[in-house]
């Protein structure tokens, strides 16, 4: 019989890369994730997507993670899971009381950065995030066009 690998601490299954350029980071935090098996399965097996995902408070002061596309896992035929399911996202009630007060008058919005391990346990970093103008945008492009530039020309000189 074959064990399951372990997972090792840190290490990022799926990443919202879009996010960083759309949004400017206010705040970071880390959720838990209510998964199923076959989930799980799937997010180790690089089956998920964030590209579209977004966080939401329910009436009652859940959050939630809409959007999340997390492919079936194939050996769990009749158990397997919706891909687009809303998923409970698990944090302490003062977190989440600060983070649905920061949505609510500041008009700001959580988005998904990276599902990743952490102590065997897959967890979700999101963060705080308010849109990035047209503007601010540009001015991003351009630094990075600045870095790769001088690194292009480190490499050169040496």
């Amino acid at each position: 019989m074959s064990k399951t690998p372990q997972i090792k601490d840190g290490h990022a299954f799926v990443q919202h890369r879009r996010a960083l350029f759309e949004y400017e980071v206010l705040e970071r935090h880390e959720a838990g994730i209510a998964l199923m098996g076959s989930e799980v399965k799937s997010i180790r097996n690089g089956k998920a997507s964030l590209a579209e995902a977004f966080c939401q408070f329910n009436a009652s002061g859940e959050l939630f993670l809409h959007q999340a596309h997390i492919g079936e896992f194939p050996m769990a035929h009749a158990r397997n899971h919706s891909p687009l399911r809303l998923r409970k996202l698990l944090m302490h009630r003062r977190e989440l009381e600060h983070l649905a007060e920061a949505v609510a008058q500041s008009g700001l919005t959580l988005i998904p950065l990276d599902m990743h391990a952490r102590a065997g346990k897959i967890k979700l970093a999101l963060a705080l995030c308010r849109g990035k103008k047209t503007y601010d945008k540009r001015a991003s492009i351009k630094e990075r066009e600045q870095k790769r530039e001088i690194q292009r020309a480190v490499r050169e000189h040496k």
